[in-house]
């Protein structure tokens, strides 16, 4: 299944049937359903009788195996803490890597699911294009998200892509280009996909039964999956009481914030921090904020109490905290050092 906004690119895309790029590289913003595109893309490559298309028929075995997540020539690779999303096929890939880490440490009770995609798992795939094909087609690989491959996978992974194997197809997905590697980006054909236009997306996420739409779309940057996630979830409340703080200016309660905060994950209230920073330059520099347009008076009454100068060093602070967010790090340690540096921007 593809969405809405992305019948132009699936059109497009068919131009390319006849000289297929053995690496297609899909980027684009996360939560526009990159993922869900790659998938289907796949079914429609390895489909025995494609429609005139290039949709999958959805009724000849190879259909019927892929929906089934055993397909003989399809893999996707993902990190360990993604598999359950993915289905079948993630969760055969999560459990040839722990297969492959046998009882080391690594493999040891408790651990935490890794959030990386491991050097085992491109060994894996090796193992998968060095095979012929089963059904006489091609095979297909779906990398997700590319950002995710730790120094050793990513390495390995570009010395299949530059001598790689007949009849294998790579579809890499990622949201962070600029995370990957230039000699990676180099071998692929790269096709960005764009956001969808406000009024498609409010449209969908209305059929989805989405009360508030707009704002939970502004909230996510446009991205209609991640405004859908938005509408579910349980932590909109601590979202709700975040904002507030920050609302306050001066008056912001960083030790309330790490006290209260700290049992979330560090990526979601490093996300709203740095949504609420860019919509207070947005405001001071276009008074109109993208993300929170609903506290708008709030963002207002902030932007005109602080330094410019200050704010953009502040910007830069969370920006390189948000790089090592998937770091074992203390949450509270870290959001109470944020909050009391935001708190000072008023000073």
């Amino acid at each position: 299944m593809i969405y809405p906004w992305q019948t132009d690119d699936w059109q497009r895309l068919q131009q390319l049937r006849s000289h297929w790029p053995h690496a297609l590289l899909l980027h684009g913003q996360a939560g526009i359903g990159k993922l869900q595109f790659a998938q289907h893309l796949a079914k429609g490559l390895l489909c025995e009788s494609p429609q005139a298309n290039g949709e999958p028929c959805g009724a000849c075995a190879a259909c019927h195996w892929f929906e089934q997540g055993n397909h003989p020539d399809y893999r996707i690779v993902v990190p360990e803490a993604l598999a359950g999303e993915i289905g079948p096929a993630g969760e055969d890939d999560a459990k040839a890597e722990k297969a492959d880490k046998g009882e080391g440490e690594e493999g040891k009770k408790g651990r935490a699911p890794s959030k990386e995609i491991r050097i085992e798992q491109v060994r894996a795939l090796l193992d998968f294009t060095s095979v012929g094909s089963h059904r006489g087609g091609l095979r297909v690989v779906v990398l997700y998200p590319a950002e995710a491959l730790n120094v050793a996978a990513a390495n390995a992974l570009l010395k299949t892509l530059e001598e790689p194997p007949a009849g294998v197809v790579f579809l890499v997905v990622s949201a962070r280009i600029d995370r990957l590697l230039p000699t990676i980006i180099s071998r692929c054909r790269q096709w960005p996909m764009g956001t969808p236009a406000p009024e498609a997306a409010t449209a969908w996420l209305a059929q989805q039964g989405v009360d508030d739409a707009p704002a939970l779309l502004a909230e996510s940057g446009g991205a209609p999956l991640a405004a859908l996630a938005l509408a579910s979830d349980a932590n909109r409340t601590l979202r709700d009481w975040t904002l507030a703080q920050l609302a306050a200016g001066p008056s912001c309660d960083a030790f309330a914030c790490g006290e209260t905060l700290q049992k979330l994950p560090v990526p979601l209230v490093l996300g709203w921090l740095q949504r609420w920073v860019y919509d207070l330059l947005a405001e001071r520099t276009a008074g109109r904020p993208r993300y929170f347009p609903q506290a708008g008076a709030g963002l207002a009454r902030c932007a005109a109490k602080l330094d410019a100068a200050a704010l953009a060093r502040y910007m830069k602070t969370v920006t390189r905290q948000r790089a090592v967010e998937n770091h074992p790090l203390n949450a509270r340690l870290v959001f109470e050092e944020l909050f009391l540096g935001y708190r000072e921007l008023f000073a």
